[in-house]
């Protein structure tokens, strides 16, 4: 090889080993996301993805372990939470929430996998939901010390006045998805998930939704955590609010009326 050739070469890649990482790395959003958003988010990140060069790595699980995580210093770039109370103890915490807006909103099911249940069965209108149970049974929920899910169903059963027959006989869960699985496994025959849950099991069908005024409106908030430097996880907070996305929530059962950029 002459010297020409091999200084050229040797140019070359000098200048590539030179260039900053941005310039060839593929951008990475980091995204907490409340456990009842999986199915929904896992397929707006494959359609996002197609689409820009960018690569999303979400988290799920309960509101409250993201934001603990959150707030104990786990890379998150966007947060995306199943009740406002927990955003809002972040911004407690003095972590850096911004560009915060109500994204969706959801609706509490009581469901089921058994088919000796009655077809049919709304809790608030029929009889008290512990007839649906034996001596030895448990109703499944989410955790209601803390999982958003568990919370409001804890109001719903106060509201119907069924909280003090029930509190003993819970299966909680660490999530609202752990609480799906204990009835879908039939380990449990009914238990209290989001309609979104229900809608995205072929196991499980829904007995009837709890009244919309027997607990606090079930939303959720997106935000930033301390990314307004990051290009990536703006364009995505600001995709996941446009008509495409939520077109995407909204086949998976959410109610996307309340969203705003």
């Amino acid at each position: 090889m002459n010297n020409a050739i091999f200084n050229r070469r040797f140019l070359a890649v000098s200048l590539v080993l030179a260039m900053p990482v941005s310039a060839y790395a593929t951008d990475n959003v980091q995204v907490a996301a409340a456990a009842s958003l999986t199915d929904a988010f896992n397929e707006a990140i494959a359609i996002y993805e197609s689409q820009h060069d960018v690569e999303i790595t979400p988290i799920y699980a309960s509101s409250s372990t993201l934001a603990r995580q959150i707030a104990n210093g786990s890379p998150t770039d966007l947060f995306l939470s199943a009740n406002v109370q927990w955003m809002d103890w972040l911004e407690e915490q003095g972590i850096n929430i911004h560009d915060r807006s109500d994204l969706l909103q959801n609706r509490l099911a009581l469901i089921t996998a058994s088919t000796d249940l009655p077809e049919h069965f709304t809790p608030g209108e029929d009889s008290a939901i512990a007839t649906l149970l034996s001596d030895e049974e448990r109703l499944s929920v989410g955790d209601p010390d803390h999982v958003p899910a568990g919370i409001y169903t804890r109001q719903a059963l106060e509201a119907l006045g069924e909280w003090v027959t029930l509190e003993s006989r819970l299966a909680r869960g660490n999530d609202v998805r752990a609480a799906l699985t204990l009835v879908e496994r039939q380990e449990t025959p009914v238990g209290v998930v989001y309609q979104t849950d229900a809608f995205a099991s072929e196991r499980v069908r829904t007995l009837g939704l709890f009244p919309i005024d027997s607990h606090d409106p079930i939303t959720y908030p997106i935000a930033l955590v301390d990314a307004q430097d990051n290009e990536a996880a703006i364009a995505l907070r600001e995709w996941l609010a446009s008509d495409e996305a939520l077109r995407i929530f909204a086949a998976y059962g959410f109610d996307t009326d309340i969203a705003a950029p």
